[in-house]
């Protein structure tokens, strides 16, 4: 018996080991080769490339096109996690309640995550339509005309946003959802006992108890959402006048489109560093492990 838990071990341990350089892998690889593309000049991925070292990165840095697309992914990336958060915190309030049809509710707020994100695209487009959309008539019918979605700066990030955040809170709002339910109940009766009334247990009972898990979900959003190509391209291909055009559309429009693989690569490049900074800032000031328990 002691044999066969021994071999079982050691086969979990080599499982683990193979897992995990197959992961990093098809990490690495990727990363590296981005970086061995920026240092050259190319116009396709099959053309004859050439050596430049970090010309394409000097150029893309003194180029004000970069620093835009920045703005506009920061900008992107707060609001749409600001407006997850929030609204994922209040759902999550809503369905932890017991209330008659809450199995059928709690299946439906999760339908929009469950979607693919070319229907998403679609069914906005569809209802902003400047000639047939639903909400474009609605518009009208308000006395506000109709609306140029797609072709407004403001108007177009607006749509930009909402439909992220209406596509992605469901998953905000399950996460906190599942971090509500392991709260004791016993917790709010003390706090009730001791004159607390319900804003003030909010903060100081189910913020503390869902802190850890709040923590995680704005590191996996920030992640998610400064690299999200496939909403921004499908609704708007960084339109209109680059307004919503942040870095990964940069970097594809660069690579993919102007022939610039090299320009493109240290697009990516750049990008990933800058996030990578930014998830050490964000360790470093907000770590996920509590540094009393560590203690």
């Amino acid at each position: 018996m002691q044999g066969f838990r021994t071999r079982s071990d050691k086969a979990l341990k080599w499982a683990f080991i193979a897992s995990l350089s197959i992961i990093l892998l098809l990490i690495l690889v990727p990363v590296f080769h981005a970086i061995q593309l920026s240092l050259f000049q190319s116009e396709s991925f099959i053309s004859n490339k050439n050596w430049v070292g970090l010309a394409n990165y000097i150029r893309i840095l003194n180029d004000v096109v970069f620093w835009r697309s920045l703005w506009v992914g920061l900008v992107f990336g707060l609001l749409t996690i600001g407006l997850q958060v929030f609204l994922g915190i209040i759902f999550a309030l809503f369905l932890d309640r017991s209330f008659p049809g809450l199995p059928i509710i709690r299946g439906i707020v999760i339908l929009p995550y469950l979607l693919p994100t070319v229907v998403v695209a679609l069914a906005f487009q569809w209802m902003l339509d400047g000639t047939l959309g639903l909400l474009t008539i609605w518009a009208e019918q308000l006395g506000f005309g109709r609306p140029s979605w797609f072709e407004n700066s403001y108007l177009a990030m607006t749509v930009v946003i909402i439909s992220s955040v209406w596509t992605w809170t469901p998953f905000v709002t399950v996460s906190f959802l599942a971090a509500l339910q392991t709260i004791p109940k016993s917790l709010y009766e003390s706090a009730k006992v001791d004159g607390a009334g319900l804003w003030s247990q909010f903060w100081h009972v189910t913020i503390p108890m869902i802190l850890p898990m709040l923590m995680v979900i704005i590191l996996l959003r920030s992640i998610w959402m400064f690299n999200k190509f496939d909403i921004v391209w499908l609704l708007t291909k960084g339109g209109p006048s680059s307004a919503t055009e942040h870095l990964p559309i940069l970097a594809y429009r660069r690579a993919f489109l102007q022939y610039d693989v090299g320009g493109g690569a240290a697009v990516a490049t750049l990008s990933f560093l800058i996030l990578s900074v930014l998830i050490l800032i964000y360790f470093y000031y907000f770590p996920l492990e509590d540094k009393e328990s560590s203690n």
